[in-house]
């Protein structure tokens, strides 16, 4: 005797209803031979199992609809399985029908508090194996669909979060979005003890850009250079639309020189996309940006505001000193 589990399969189909992966739980070689055989011909997939400690195995590892088990059986009984399934097992409903000899009042109810959904008395009635499955049909695509739904729903739901902390016009992460991590890395960074570093940036001479190319022009202008800015960081570092024609990059776990020079990086990628601004007042007639960096190390006092504050006092001397070049904020005093 082998505890293999066998798979029985009758082509033909008595119905029209979709097919459910059915387990058959039994000792009994002629009750697994009968249930198999009335199963798979109204057009089931049927796996047997010889005991309920095979049966639960089987359970663990492969996905079923519908669960047919003996009371009686060696290693877990009907009623064990019953609770397993309930109390540990996910992935979606399992109907189960619990198949009994005598079918006492009391013996049903325990079955019944155990977690099967319905039962049956051997020796097993064809009709009344047929009525069982058309319930668990009915049963298990139901939660199939309710399933489905809630899949749905948790996907549209995934997508308006995101919509939510986008910003519509470059894409780049909104300023909902930049306040959450800035909040969440001000956070860690308190509690290991590890710096990080902020980059403010801002489009030179952009209302001359407007003024000259027309306010559908600059929305490109501001996508192209958020295009760029993208490019321009790396995967650990995330960016994002400040406002008007201002983006930040949060740089994490950063020091002030790394900040410095990833800054730089980023700035250059835009200068060397050379975007067109023929009314610019100085240099070449392309469009840059200016940016001003500020660090936060450990032991500082200053909070994500105050850092905010210094990047915009760097990036305000970078503007200053001519444009299109990077500013570093000085150096913040730590908490005594």
């Amino acid at each position: 005797m082998t505890n293999e589990p066998v798979r029985l399969f009758y082509p033909a189909r008595l119905n029209s209803a979709p097919e459910m992966r059915i387990l058959i739980a039994d000792d009994d070689a002629t009750s697994r031979l009968e249930l198999t055989a009335i199963a798979s011909k109204l057009g089931h997939d049927c796996l047997v199992a010889t005991d309920g400690s095979s049966a639960w195995e089987l359970l663990s590892s492969e996905k079923f609809d519908v669960l047919l088990s003996d009371w009686m059986m060696p290693g877990l009984d009907g009623l064990e399985l019953c609770r397993r399934v309930r109390d540990e097992l996910d992935g979606g409903y399992l109907y189960i029908v619990l198949i009994t000899v005598l079918g006492h009042c009391e013996e049903v109810f325990e079955g019944m508090s155990a977690g099967a959904d319905d039962y049956l008395i051997k020796p097993i009635d064809p009709f009344a194996l047929r009525s069982r499955l058309v319930a668990a049909e009915r049963v298990t695509g139901l939660h199939h669909r309710l399933a489905d739904s809630q899949a749905q729903l948790k996907m549209a739901n995934r997508e308006l979060l995101s919509l939510s902390l986008t910003d519509s016009l470059t894409g780049l992460g909104n300023r909902r979005r930049m306040e959450e991590d800035l909040t969440r890395t001000h956070a860690r960074a308190l509690r290991v003890g590890r710096s990080y570093g902020l980059i403010l940036f801002d489009i030179d001479h952009f209302k001359p850009y407007n003024d000259r190319y027309g306010h559908q022009a600059g929305d490109e202008a501001l996508r192209q250079v958020a295009r760029c800015l993208d490019e321009g960081t790396r995967e650990d570092e995330s960016i994002y639309r400040y406002g008007g024609e201002e983006f930040l990059v949060l740089l994490p776990d950063c020091n002030a020189d790394d900040a410095a020079s990833a800054a730089e990086r980023i700035r250059q990628v835009v200068t060397d996309a050379a975007i067109a601004h023929e009314t610019r007042p100085t240099a070449s007639p392309v469009l840059t940006v200016s940016g001003g960096v500020a660090c936060w190390s450990p032991n500082s006092s200053q909070s994500v505001a105050d850092l905010l504050f210094r990047a915009d006092e760097a990036l305000f001397a970078a503007k200053a000193a001519g444009r299109d070049r990077v500013c570093m904020a000085p150096a913040a005093f730590a908490a005594s």
